[in-house]
């Protein structure tokens, strides 16, 4: 069997047990979903590269020190890795991540556009920078639990754990950013996935 064919948990294993080339197919599997979460948050691509290879690094000298214990969970688990390395740069750096809203983000790429006029791409994309101004006008920590929910993949536990409040809290913060993104999505005539974003 292919290693590609193999599960991130069956890669960990077979590089605990001193296979190189697994972890080089972990790698190559999720570096492009790291590289741009970690982009998002610095906004810089070769701060981006060195955060990323940083969280690599990171990833390995924990599985190889016998550290390494999130079975079937390796990509959340790394992306907190470069969440954290992100912002820890900022930290030194004393300034605070702004969230960049990119095209490719995967909260957007479910909006349901309206047949008709939005199929024209100029419009589509001016559409899409209107949505982006949206999102970044939400309270911070609106904006950082929709962020870490639909492009993180993170569960609401793990939201909760790693802002360190309830998951109520978490749950309710995510609740009025999509409230609050809704009306703005609708006072500015934006069509939108009423799954995605309910009343």
């Amino acid at each position: 069997m292919s290693k590609s064919a193999l599960n991130d948990s069956q890669l960990v294993l077979l590089y605990k047990n001193g296979n190189e080339e697994a972890f080089k197919t972990l790698v190559e599997r999720h570096k492009s979903r790291i590289y741009t979460a970690v982009y998002l948050i610095v906004k810089d691509s070769e701060i981006a590269e060195d955060l990323l290879q940083d969280a690599f690094v990171k990833a390995i000298n924990t599985i190889q020190s016998g550290r390494y214990n999130e079975e079937g969970k390796f990509l959340p688990w790394i992306l907190r890795i470069a969440h954290n390395l992100a912002i820890d740069y900022f930290r030194k750096q004393k300034r605070y991540p702004v969230i960049n809203m990119e095209y490719s983000n995967p909260v957007f790429n479910t909006v349901e556009f309206s047949e008709g006029t939005y199929e024209d791409e100029q419009i589509r994309q001016e559409t899409h920078t209107l949505l982006y101004q949206l999102i970044a006008e939400l309270p911070d920590a609106q904006r950082d639990v929709l962020i870490r929910r639909h492009f993180m993949q993170m569960s609401f536990q793990e939201i909760a754990d790693a802002t360190g409040v309830s998951i109520n809290t978490a749950l309710g913060r995510m609740r009025y950013a999509l409230i609050n993104l809704r009306k703005k999505m609708e006072s500015n005539n934006i069509a939108y996935d009423q799954n995605l974003y309910p009343g």
